[in-house]
C-alpha cells in the first residue's frame, strides 16, 4: 500500500515533491496504521480515497505550476494547497496579537486587584467561584424549556388524537348542489 503511494508521489512536481513529499508520507502512514483495525472494504475505500486525492493532488500542483506565474488562478476555491507561505490565514496574527493584548490587560487588572486588597493576617474565608451561581440558573432555564417543549407537545398530541387535523380536508368551496336548484 505505501509501495503505490510512493509511486503516486513521483507524479508531483519535484520542487513540491522535495518539500513536502516526506511530510505527506509520514501522514500516509498514520493512515495506513488506522486502516490496519477496519475490515477489507473499508481498507479498500480507504486506499481508494487517499490514492484520488494524491491524484488530484499532482494534477492541481502541475496546473498551479503551469498557470500561476502568469497570474491566473486555476481554482477558484479558498483552500489552498500545501504551501509554506499560506500555512494560515493572514487574519490570524492579527487575532493572535489582540488575545495576546487581552491576556497582558488581564494580567495587568489581577495586579491591581491583588495591590488594591490589604494584606492581612485574617482569612478571607473561601471564596466561590462565579460560575457556580451561573450552574442552577442554567439548570433551572433548561428544565422550563423541557417544561414548556412537554407541554407544546401535550397539546399538539391532544389536538392529533380530537381530529382536528381533518379540517385540512374540509373543502367549503365544493358545495354539494342538487339538481333542482340548478334552475331557481
Amino acid at each position: 500500500m505505501l509501495a503505490l503511494f510512493r509511486s503516486l508521489l513521483w507524479l508531483y512536481p519535484a520542487a513540491y515533491r522535495q518539500e513536502y513529499g516526506e511530510e505527506m508520507l509520514a501522514v500516509l502512514r498514520e493512515v495506513q496504521t488506522e486502516d490496519r483495525v477496519k475490515h477489507r472494504l473499508d481498507r479498500a475505500l480507504s486506499c481508494s480515497h487517499e490514492a484520488a486525492g494524491l491524484l488530484r493532488g499532482a494534477l492541481q500542483e502541475h496546473l498551479r505550476a503551469i498557470y500561476a506565474p502568469q497570474g491566473f488562478s486555476v481554482f477558484s476555491s479558498r483552500r489552498i494547497a500545501m504551501r509554506s507561505e499560506f500555512r494560515f490565514p493572514k487574519t490570524t496574527v492579527v487575532l493572535m496579537t489582540l488575545i495576546l493584548l487581552a491576556v497582558m490587560a488581564a494580567i495587568e487588572k489581577a495586579k491591581a486587584i491583588s495591590q488594591s486588597v490589604p494584606h492581612s493576617s485574617t482569612p478571607v474565608g473561601p471564596l466561590q467561584p462565579p460560575y457556580v451561581s451561573i450552574v442552577p440558573a442554567l439548570l433551572m432555564a433548561l428544565a422550563g424549556v423541557c417544561v414548556c417543549g412537554g407541554l407544546v407537545w401535550a397539546v399538539l398530541f391532544a389536538l392529533h388524537r380530537s381530529g382536528t387535523q381533518r379540517l385540512c380536508d374540509l373543502k367549503p368551496s365544493a358545495e354539494r348542489r342538487s339538481p333542482g336548484s340548478l334552475l331557481g
